[in-house]
């Protein structure tokens, strides 16, 4: 192969993002210059731009990489030819019109940042796995010039949001070219005026993700920001933001000549897509609102992933009318009418726009994210349906899972090569792949595990260095931070948004039993912390700033760490090397938290309320449960039975399997567990069944129900 050639294949496995799932892939590009990978932050375009030719050249032919290069190229060829599929098998009617799967944000990887956190990095395990399938999916979303944010903490322990702009030439993206052989670009009107975006391609494996970007000299400047920041500004921003998504996103699909038959709204922001499509529709065929209404309803596929009442998008009238007017005129909707969609109460004028009823009156495909959130989603909007009693309100549940490849570790995916088939990732769904864990032999699977948990200790000890060498600490604070945490300590991780209602100091409220915990001789408890608060969360940040203040305690220094910046890398990181997950909201708030399905993948045990996905994974066998299945009226007698429950359970179940070692020095009991979360989740709680359930119960349906009408005229 020549050296020109070997340049071009690597530029084109490093513009298709499904080498992110694949860790043969990362291997090769992470050997070429293992210091360049890790100053990228795994960004393997910026990473190919910043590393001469001649020395890549010469780095791949020192090492003979020229053949595992050559491998790699050939097996992405191959998969985006596959014909083979699921997909192509039980959902070959999408193939001419896909499914369009609308989200505010996309987690794909780390180099890529437009999330914040689950909802996006679910939606791009959705995409990921969809790839994977061969289900014919084009994903719409927002680019975000300077993404969510980067997290510091000061001195003091507060954290600093930083935002930098994000060079779009160094981002795994293609601007998408017109016929005019021009960027294209989408438009709306508005009453203040046009609102343009050009429209950017990232290719996902076999599916197509497309983001708006309105960063355009021809807009003005507030309209240029609107695309930089994720979940930032105020309502007549989130509004805009929204419109951009709905809207823009399906005239971007109209321009790509792309005509879907099933609209999926990943949570309510995208919500306005249902408003576009039935104008166009009856634009296209002279039909009256009332017909085609119902026809987009049987074609739209609504997840909410909220289920507390505030966490919902409510706008006033006036900003609604001002940005949706040229709409609704076009749907030939009095004014009252149309605000009456986003109404509980169509007639009560003082009520706000809801997205989310938006959504759930123009969808006849709903669900919650877990059974219980199917339950507490049904509760919530009832009213919404007054005819119907709780329990027929059409609202179902799909729970969410995690894209296994994406969140396995490399040296556990190993293992399940030697001892599940090497065709296990293909049929991870099913519930005998997983029987062969029970061949595994217990000192393999515990070694695997400390591997891991080593690499982990070793991350969050650079990360530890790099935070106090930043605020400038002493030498010997520095020197502190490279021997942080203990290899042979039972290890602890906590990692998400710190919304107050995940409730992270839940474990910290007993100093004393706390220190107990951490400062045991024979069976010592070490945690580590990681999240980010909303920048206007003031009750959020309080909380980090006490964790990090705990961290500085002597009795606490080194075994209570917290690792700044949560991003897909800490949190693959966390996951993989833990030895227990611990998850502890305020039940039933948690819709369904995809961490812990993370964490299984990788021998972690869950230790978690009885609440989202675990509340219908626990069995008693195969992890910890914190409380029980019931609910106290008054929010602070839950948390205190709650607290009261994880240390006892950690106290009385935890930390004694744990530490219950045979005469090999193996823990026989805790390995069993881990065995049996791995024989009974991790075919559950994985995205390639969740899409395969939005597939058969929604996209199918969907699809079929309306595709004739909506081709019509």
């Amino acid at each position: 192969m020549g050296q020109s050639q070997l340049v071009d294949k690597l530029r084109d496995l490093a513009r298709n993002l499904w080498w992110v799932w694949q860790p043969n892939v990362i291997a090769l590009f992470r050997e070429l210059d293992p210091d360049l990978w890790h100053k990228v932050d795994h960004n393997t375009v910026e990473y190919l731009k910043r590393l001469p030719t001649e020395q890549l050249e010469r780095r791949a032919t020192d090492m003979a990489l020229d053949s595992r290069i050559d491998y790699a190229f050939r097996r992405l060829s191959e998969y985006l030819k596959d014909t083979d599929s699921w997909g192509a098998v039980h959902a070959s009617i999408l193939r001419s019109r896909p499914v369009a799967y609308f989200s505010a944000e996309f987690g794909l990887h780390e180099s890529l940042p437009i999330y914040s956190g689950g909802l996006g990095v679910l939606a791009g395990d959705h995409l990921k796995s969809a790839s994977d399938l061969g289900i014919p999916l084009i994903g719409v979303g927002l680019l975000y010039a300077q993404g969510y944010f980067r997290q510091v903490l000061d001195a003091q322990g507060w954290q600093q949001e930083l935002y930098l702009n994000t060079n779009l030439d160094l981002l795994p993206i293609e601007s998408v070219i017109g016929s005019d052989g021009q960027p294209l670009k989408i438009a709306i009107e508005t009453a203040t005026g046009v609102l343009k975006a050009k429209i950017w391609r990232v290719e996902v494996g076999r599916t197509t993700l497309l983001l708006l970007d309105s960063n355009l000299p021809e807009n003005s400047e507030s309209d240029r920001a609107l695309t930089a920041r994720l979940y930032g500004g105020d309502a007549r921003v989130r509004i805009r933001q929204e419109l951009l998504l709905g809207v823009g996103g399906l005239r971007a699909l109209r321009a790509l000549g792309i005509n879907p038959s099933v609209l999926h709204l990943n949570e309510g922001h995208s919500a306005f897509a249902t408003l576009e499509m039935i104008r166009a529709v009856m634009e296209s065929t002279g039909l009256p609102f009332g017909e085609v209404m119902r026809d987009v309803a049987g074609m739209t596929v609504f997840t909410t992933h909220t289920p507390v009442a505030a966490g919902h998008d409510r706008f006033p009238a006036g900003l609604v009318e001002e940005h949706l007017r040229k709409i609704r005129e076009g749907l030939h909707l009095s004014y009252d009418d149309f605000m009456g969609l986003g109404r509980v109460n169509s007639g009560d004028h003082n009520e706000p726009f809801c997205m989310t009823v938006l959504a759930l009156k123009l969808s006849r495909y709903a669900n919650g994210v877990s059974a219980l959130h199917g339950v507490v989603s049904r509760r919530m909007w009832r009213p919404l349906f007054p005819n119907l009693t709780e329990e027929n309100v059409p609202i179902g549940h799909i729970t969410n899972g995690v894209h296994v490849q994406t969140w396995v570790a490399p040296q556990m995916s190993l293992l399940f090569d030697r001892h599940l088939g090497v065709d296990w990732p293909r049929d991870q769904r099913l519930p005998e792949t997983w029987e062969g864990i029970e061949t595994v032999d217990d000192a393999e699977l515990w070694e695997t595990k400390q591997v891991l948990k080593a690499r982990l200790i070793n991350f969050v000890r650079t990360r530890l260095v790099l935070q106090a060498r930043r605020r400038n600490e002493p030498d010997a604070a520095v020197q502190k931070a490279m021997e942080a945490l203990d290899l042979n300590a039972l290890t602890i991780g906590f990692a998400r948004r710190f919304a107050t209602y995940k409730r992270a100091g839940l474990i910290l409220q007993d100093v004393a039993r706390l220190t107990e915990l951490v400062k045991s001789t024979d069976h010592p408890v070490q945690i580590i912390f990681a999240g980010k608060a909303h920048p206007e969360d003031r009750m959020g940040k309080e909380l980090i700033q006490g964790i990090v203040r705990m961290t500085r305690q002597e009795q606490f220094f080194n075994r209570i760490v917290f690792v700044e910046d949560y991003d897909m890398n800490v949190g693959r990181s966390l996951v993989q090397g833990v030895d227990v997950w611990m998850n502890n909201p305020r039940r039933p708030q948690e819709a369904s938290g995809t961490s812990g399905e993370k964490a299984i993948l990788n021998g972690t045990l869950n230790f978690s309320v009885l609440d989202g996905w675990w509340a219908e994974a626990y069995d008693g066998t195969n992890g910890f449960a914190i409380g029980n299945s019931l609910t106290h009226a008054v929010p602070s007698v839950q948390d205190e039975r709650d607290h009261r429950s994880l240390l006892e359970t950690l106290t009385n179940q935890v930390i004694p399997l744990y530490y219950r070692r045979d005469a090999s020095g193996l823990p026989r009991d805790w390995i069993a567990r881990q065995k049996k979360a791995f024989r009974t989740l991790a075919w559950r709680f994985n995205a390639d069944r969740m899409v395969m359930d939005y597939v058969r119960h929604s996209y199918l349906p969907a699809a079929g129900g309306v595709s004739c009408v909506m081709l019509r005229g």
